[in-house]
């Protein structure tokens, strides 16, 4: 982006990124059901969150996302921790490098939280078929069984 793009420059930026993170299939979705009542936040959020800031250079798309999950599990947001860690994993991001940042948001956000945040990455990664075998859950007869909260 620079100082010189329009707002019609940004949105189209921001649109592709948006596309190429979450998949054109679920940003087609997310524009298909706009209303006139929620056009603007549809156009504020492809402009400014993916057109001006997820296209700044500062961090790499890996790094954004993880953000990304670390805030969405500590506001309690569960479908857009969902449609962020299909995102993710868009990204590059490991299986092992999510579970990572969820385990850190049980400590300073809170267990209940990210407790929440593992049941729906776990069903996202496993929906995606992004689980390795090195990923997946031991053998239930061998490891003691996990609490769920």
């Amino acid at each position: 982006m620079s100082p010189d793009d329009t707002h019609a420059d940004t949105y189209e930026a921001g649109l592709q990124l948006r596309r190429e993170v979450l998949g054109h299939a679920h940003v087609e979705r997310s524009l298909g059901q706009v209303t006139d009542f929620s056009r603007p936040i549809q156009e504020l959020v492809t402009e400014y969150c993916w057109g001006a800031v997820w296209t700044r250079e500062g961090l790499p798309r890996q790094t954004r996302s993880l953000i990304n999950l670390a805030m969405l599990t500590a506001l309690n947001r569960t479908h857009e921790l969902g449609v962020h860690v299909r995102g993710a994993i868009n990204n590059g991001v490991s299986v092992q490098e999510i579970q990572e940042v969820l385990m850190q948001t049980a400590i300073y956000v809170g267990v209940p939280a990210a407790l929440e945040s593992f049941r729906v990455a776990e069903r996202v990664i496993e929906e995606m078929g992004a689980m390795t075998p090195a990923d997946a859950p031991a053998d239930a007869a061998t490891e003691p069984a996990a609490s769920n909260g």
